[in-house]
């Protein structure tokens, strides 16, 4: 009879109990897979030091931003803030000459054309005067009127983000016809460039 009320009462049977064995194994997989999978990750992301370069040669903040921006640059469209026109009369060699030049940047990103525009005096200054001081001789090769180009863009850039202080005894190199990979103007641009 007890059979009996079993069989009628299989409602009240439990079924059998997973194990928690299983359970505790499952979740130890996964985790130890997780952890397997961010090590493997971690190795395969850290870079070594390219060859040549020296540990202490740059700040690492310094090298990452760097890449960050080569690689924001490479993969964004160009981005050019163009400046008003210049008219200057050159230094004198034989007769009087004056140049009208208008010149482009090229930006690293559209954001930094509002603070091209808020620093637009003092950079027009500088560039009256770098303009003013050169002769017809000077900027009258492609090769003048890119050192040209050259000096200028360093003379931006370093109004925008003012370089750090230089050790004693280095001097100024000329610069050089590629900027830095963080350097906010990449490069001066010519779009009407007139001597007479």
């Amino acid at each position: 009879m007890a059979e009996a009320k079993k069989a009628e009462g299989g409602e009240t049977e439990q079924p059998p109990k997973k194990s928690k064995k299983l359970l505790l194994i499952i979740i130890v997989a996964i985790l130890a897979l997780v952890l397997i999978g961010g090590a493997a990750a971690f190795f395969l992301t850290k870079q070594a030091p390219a060859e040549g370069d020296e540990e202490g040669d740059e700040p690492p903040a310094k090298v990452e931003k760097a890449k960050k921006a080569k690689k924001a640059h490479d993969d964004a469209p160009p981005v050019f803030v163009k400046l008003e026109a210049f008219t200057v009369k050159l230094q004198t060699e034989q007769q009087e000459a004056y140049l009208q030049a208008v010149p482009e940047l090229r930006v690293l990103d559209a954001h930094l054309g509002d603070k091209i525009k808020q620093y637009t005096p003092e950079i027009r200054h500088k560039l009256l005067l770098i303009l003013s001081g050169k002769k017809a001789s000077d900027i009258s090769t492609p090769q003048g009127v890119q050192r040209l180009a050259n000096e200028m863009r360093v003379t931006i850039n370093a109004i925008i983000e003012p370089p750090q202080p230089r050790k004693k005894g280095k001097e100024p190199e000329e610069p050089s016809d590629q900027a830095g990979p963080d350097d906010p103007v990449q490069a001066v641009l010519f779009t009407s460039f007139i001597v007479q």
